[in-house]
C-alpha cells in the first residue's frame, strides 16, 4: 500500500521475560480514583461513576528502553502521579465486571505525567484538559508482566520517591473503582481494542519534579521503573 506520508511510529512496550512487544492503541486514564487523592485536588471522593481522559499513543515512553522524560514547555509545575496500567488483549463493549478481567494482557507500573498548572487552570475555566495531562511523552511505563503467567493484582503497596525521598506512597486495594469496574464502565461509552491501555489512578502525594530529578516508582509484584527528567 502507497502512503501520502511516512507512516508514524508505531508505540509499543517491552513485556517482562518475553521478546514479544505489546503495540500500544489508545491510552485511557481514570480521574480521582483514590480518596486521599481527590481530597488533596480539592474534591468529594465520595464513589460517584469513574471519569476518563485520554492520551495519544505518543505519550508512551518505554521506560526499560528510554528511562528518561522531558520536561515539557509552557509549564512551571511538573507533577509526577504514579499508576498502576492495565493492558488490554480482547476487546470488547458493555464488558461485564465478572467478565472483565479475561480481557487483560498484563500489567505495569506507569507514570501520568501532568502540566498540573495548565490542567487547574484548564479546569478553572471549564475548558478540556489536553495540554495539561495529553501531550507526547507524558505517560513513562515500565515492563507489561503477563495476566497469563496467573497475575492479576488486587492488592500491593504503589510507591514513588524523588531523589531518594518519598512522596507517595498507598495501597492499589485503595482504587475506589476496582480495574475490573473501570474496564466495564469505559466499555460502555467505548468499545474496548486490543492495544488499548488504562492507567488507573494516582495516590496521594503528587508533586513537582524538575530537570534532574530522578523518580523511582514500584507497585508490588511489578516490578520498578526509573525515570530522570531532563530539560
Amino acid at each position: 500500500m502507497d502512503y501520502a506520508i511516512d507512516v508514524p511510529p508505531l508505540n509499543t512496550l517491552a513485556v517482562a521475560g518475553r521478546d514479544e512487544r505489546f503495540p500500544v492503541n489508545r491510552v485511557f486514564c481514570v480521574g480521582r480514583n483514590y480518596a486521599a487523592h481527590a481530597r488533596e485536588m480539592g474534591k468529594d471522593p465520595d464513589r460517584e461513576p469513574p471519569f476518563f481522559f485520554m492520551k495519544p499513543a505518543n505519550a508512551v515512553i518505554d521506560a526499560t528502553r528510554v528511562p528518561t522524560v522531558p520536561y515539557p514547555p509552557k509549564t512551571a509545575n511538573y507533577h509526577h502521579e504514579i499508576e498502576l496500567v492495565v493492558a488490554i488483549a480482547e476487546g470488547g463493549r458493555d464488558i461485564a465486571v465478572a467478565d472483565a478481567l479475561a480481557h487483560v494482557y498484563g500489567y505495569a507500573v506507569g507514570l501520568d505525567m501532568t502540566r498540573r498548572d495548565l490542567q487547574l487552570e484548564a479546569r478553572d475555566k471549564g475548558r478540556p484538559w489536553e495540554f495539561g495531562k495529553s501531550f507526547a511523552g507524558s505517560a513513562p511505563i515500565g515492563a507489561l508482566r503477563r495476566a497469563a503467567d496467573g497475575f492479576h493484582p488486587a492488592s500491593g503497596a504503589i510507591t514513588l520517591t524523588v531523589n531518594g525521598q518519598a512522596r507517595q506512597a498507598s495501597d492499589i486495594s485503595k482504587l475506589i473503582w476496582s480495574v475490573s469496574e473501570c474496564i466495564a464502565t469505559l466499555s460502555e461509552y467505548e468499545a474496548l481494542e486490543p492495544g488499548d491501555l488504562i492507567m488507573t489512578g494516582t495516590p496521594e502525594g503528587v508533586n513537582a519534579v524538575l530537570p534532574g530529578d530522578v523518580m523511582q516508582g514500584a507497585i508490588d509484584g511489578l516490578g520498578e521503573i526509573r525515570v530522570t527528567v531532563i530539560a
